[in-house]
C-alpha cells in the first residue's frame, strides 16, 4: 500500500511540476503574441508596419515556433501523466480511496483542459492577426505597385504627347516650306515664260538688226549667271530651313 501511495504521489508530484513549467510557458507565449498585436495595432500606416515587422523578424518567428513546440510537448506530458493517474484510480489498490483520488484525477483534467483551450485560443488569435496583416500588406504593396506603375505610365503617355505635338510643329513647318517652295516655282516659271517671250522678240530683232547681235548674247550670258545665283540662293534658303525645322 505504502508503495502505491508513493507511486501516486510521484505522479501527482510530477503533473503539478509540468502545470508549473506549463504556466510559465504560457504566459510567455501570451506576452509574445500580446508584444506582436500591439505593434500591429499602433502600426497606422505601412512606414510604422515595416518597421514593426524588421523588429518582429525572424529571431522572433523562431522564438514563437520554438515556445509552441515546447507548450505543444509539455501538454502531452501532462496528459500522459493525467492518464497514468487514470489508470492508477482503476487499480485494486486504489479502490479504498477511489473517491479522493478521482476528485484530485479531476482537477488535474481540469487544469490540463484549461491549459490547452487557453494555448489554442492564444495561438488561434495570433494567426488571424497574422493573416490579417499578411493580407493588408499584400493589398498596400499591391496598390502602391499600381500606383508607381500608373505613374510610369502617364509620364509615358505625357513624353508620347510632347513627341507628338513635336512632330506636328515639324510637320506643318514642312508644309509651309513645301507651300513656299511650290509659290516661287510658280513665280519663277512665269518669269521664265515672260523671258522667254522677250528672248523670241530680242532675236527676231537681232536678225533684223545684227549689230544687236553682240548685246543680246551679253544679256544671255547675265541672264544665266543671275539664273544660276538665283538657283543657289533658292537652294541655300531650302537647305537651312530645313535644317532649322528638324533641328
Amino acid at each position: 500500500m505504502a508503495t502505491s501511495s508513493n507511486y501516486w504521489e510521484d505522479l501527482r508530484k510530477q503533473a503539478r511540476q509540468l502545470e508549473n513549467e506549463l504556466d510559465l510557458k504560457l504566459v510567455s507565449f501570451s506576452k509574445l503574441c500580446t508584444s506582436y498585436r500591439s505593434s500591429y495595432s499602433s502600426g497606422h500606416d505601412q512606414q510604422a508596419r515595416d518597421s514593426r515587422s524588421e523588429s518582429f523578424g525572424p529571431f522572433q518567428d523562431n522564438m514563437l515556433v520554438s515556445m509552441t513546440s515546447e507548450v505543444e510537448q509539455l501538454l502531452t506530458k501532462l496528459s500522459v501523466f493525467n492518464d497514468k493517474m487514470a489508470e492508477y484510480t482503476n487499480s485494486p489498490g486504489a479502490l479504498s480511496h477511489n473517491a479522493a483520488l478521482m476528485h484530485t484525477l479531476q482537477r488535474h483534467r481540469d487544469i490540463l483542459q484549461d491549459y490547452t483551450h487557453e494555448f489554442h485560443k492564444t495561438k488561434s488569435n495570433f494567426l488571424s492577426l497574422r493573416e490579417r496583416e499578411d493580407l493588408l500588406g499584400s493589398v498596400h504593396r499591391d496598390i502602391e505597385s499600381y500606383k508607381s506603375s500608373t505613374v510610369v505610365n502617364n509620364r509615358r503617355t505625357e513624353l508620347f504627347m510632347k513627341e507628338h505635338e513635336h512632330l506636328r510643329n515639324s510637320n506643318s513647318l514642312i508644309d509651309n516650306a513645301i507651300s513656299i517652295a511650290m509659290a516661287t516655282k510658280e513665280n519663277i516659271t512665269f518669269q521664265r515664260g515672260m523671258l522667254k517671250s522677250i528672248q523670241t522678240r530680242v532675236t527676231t530683232l537681232a536678225n533684223r538688226f545684227p549689230a544687236i547681235n553682240g548685246l543680246i548674247q551679253k544679256i544671255n550670258l547675265r541672264k544665266r549667271r543671275d539664273s544660276l545665283i538665283l538657283g543657289g540662293v533658292i537652294g541655300i534658303c531650302a537647305i537651312l530651313l530645313l535644317l532649322y525645322t528638324f533641328h
